[in-house]
């Protein structure tokens, strides 16, 4: 059962940057005013505040700019479309010939700022309520977990940033080393894991809240991405070891309705198909299949560099489950006609049911069992650990060959190449490329340049270095 996510406003607040009054500090004053379904905010429980929160990764900006700086960019996606459809900056991010000016990274700047903003206003108001300490925990986990989810992408996208501390005007324009704000997250993810329930103890109508394992499982990630393979690994066993999750038994399901915050699902944003709490709002028709017979937009479609990746590994399972052909009948009886655009599709975006509405009802897994499995196949490889138990627990699910033995440094390959495969357009390979130095070489691979010392980073917005003159610039943009 899916819970009901209210997209509410945070008390008038002024939203990002703009709580500051200087004119320098206005381009992020976005007031998240929109949707509102509640009158009379100050009358409202906590838990609708968090709600809130969630709703914030149900917009736009997630269905099209964080598809442009998460898979168009890399090579295991290209724009799509039309020739002649640029899709705004697509046909620029596609290229790597985006910039400063470039609207999809403005889009997810902002995004992530007040979806932050809003999360340490939940806190506060929440502490502030006269709520039991139970209810005050999980709500503050919650909003804890969502606040690092945040600043995770953030830290990935653009490396020193802001962190913003409520009231405090000057923290504002200042960016923090990269390394504080990984500290700053993984502060929130403990707390949050001391505070969160595991899924099991949630009830039916909570499913789908942030977890203990949800956090726990973030934590892992945010440990690898910094190389702290140690903890990585141990955080990661942590969520193996704890009985409450598994792989499904079939990989085909994992993106399917019927697999929906099931015993694979550590965390997805929650979908209802009506505009009350609608899914990622245009996530399936942005990438649903263009032209004759078709119902989407055509966006974000699988690259040749990637089917050739899933026939190099023999991985029909995962290639078929993961891009829809033109021409082939779907698993739910759907013809693709041989008159769509584009010759491949992304099936994880596909809905059976709602097709290409606005209002879409697909959940968005962020992540999954399979995920933890390979973060603590990696660190394991690299701490000296047993990494060929949980790496072929992934492969034997998809009838690959166990892999029986290889030298660190082969092994460290095989999983980098598993992790592409098992979680291909799943908003990670283009981070990955960068944590794991190749990028210069696979975006090679791909007819891309990609220039060391530049592309590692996203470039902050123009517009807000025009509004903050005292913040700094990534090297090379």
């Amino acid at each position: 059962m899916k819970k009901n996510i209210f997209k509410i406003s945070t008390v008038a607040v002024l939203l990002s940057f703009g709580l500051i009054s200087s004119c320098s500090d206005e381009f992020l004053d976005v007031k998240s005013q929109e949707n509102i379904a509640i009158d009379d905010q100050a009358s409202q429980s906590p838990e609708k505040y968090v709600n809130g929160i969630y709703g914030m990764f149900t917009d736009w900006d997630y269905a099209f700019s964080w598809l442009g700086v998460t898979e168009m960019i890399s090579d295991n996606a290209d724009k799509g479309s039309s020739s002649t459809d640029n899709g705004g900056d697509k046909r620029d991010l596609d290229e790597l010939l985006h910039s400063s000016t470039t609207g999809s990274i403005e889009a997810m700047w902002k995004r992530f700022y007040k979806t932050i903003v809003r999360a340490s206003y939940s806190i506060k108001y929440t502490t502030e309520s006269s709520i039991t300490d139970a209810e005050k925990n999980r709500l503050i986990g919650e909003a804890k977990f969502l606040r690092a989810v945040s600043y995770f992408y953030l830290v990935r996208m653009f490396g020193d940033t802001v962190i913003q501390e409520l009231d405090v005007p000057a923290s504002y324009s200042v960016r923090k080393p990269k390394a504080e704000v990984y500290a700053y997250i993984e502060a929130d993810l403990l707390d949050a894991i001391s505070k969160l329930p595991t899924k099991n103890e949630y009830a039916a109508k909570d499913l789908g809240r942030a977890t203990k394992g949800a956090a726990q499982a973030l934590l892992a990630k945010v440990y690898l991405y910094q190389g702290k393979n140690q903890q990585a690994y141990d955080m990661a066993t942590t969520v193996v070891n704890s009985g409450i999750y598994d792989l499904e038994s079939d990989y085909a399901t994992t993106w399917r309705k019927e697999t929906e915050n099931g015993k694979e699902s550590l965390f997805e944003i929650q979908a209802r198909g009506d505009a009350v709490a609608h899914g990622v709002q245009q996530y399936s028709e942005t990438q649903g299949a263009r032209g004759t017979g078709g119902w989407g937009w055509g966006f974000n479609v699988p690259s040749q560099n990637l089917l050739d990746a899933f026939n190099a590994e023999g991985d029909a399972i995962r290639r078929d489950a993961t891009i829809i052909f033109r021409g082939e009948t779907l698993y739910d009886g759907r013809l693709v006609p041989t008159s769509v655009e584009n010759p491949m599709y992304n099936e994880k975006a596909y809905s059976s049911a709602n097709l290409g509405s606005a209002d879409g009802d697909k959940n968005i897994r962020v992540i999954r069992f399979s995920e933890v499995l390979l973060i603590q196949a990696e660190a394991a490889n690299e701490i000296g650990q047993d990494a060929l138990t949980p790496l072929n627990r992934v492969r034997t699910r998809v009838k690959l060959a166990p892999i029986a033995s290889m030298s660190k440094d082969q092994l460290r390959l095989k999983i980098w190449n598993e992790r592409r495969l098992e979680l291909a357009f799943e908003h990670d390979r283009w981070f990955d490329l960068v944590r794991t130095g190749q990028a210069k070489d696979m975006m090679a691979l791909d007819g891309k340049t990609f220039v060391t010392g530049k592309h590692e980073l996203f470039p902050i917005p123009n517009a807000q270095l025009i509004q903050t003159p005292t913040m700094t610039q990534n090297p090379g943009w």
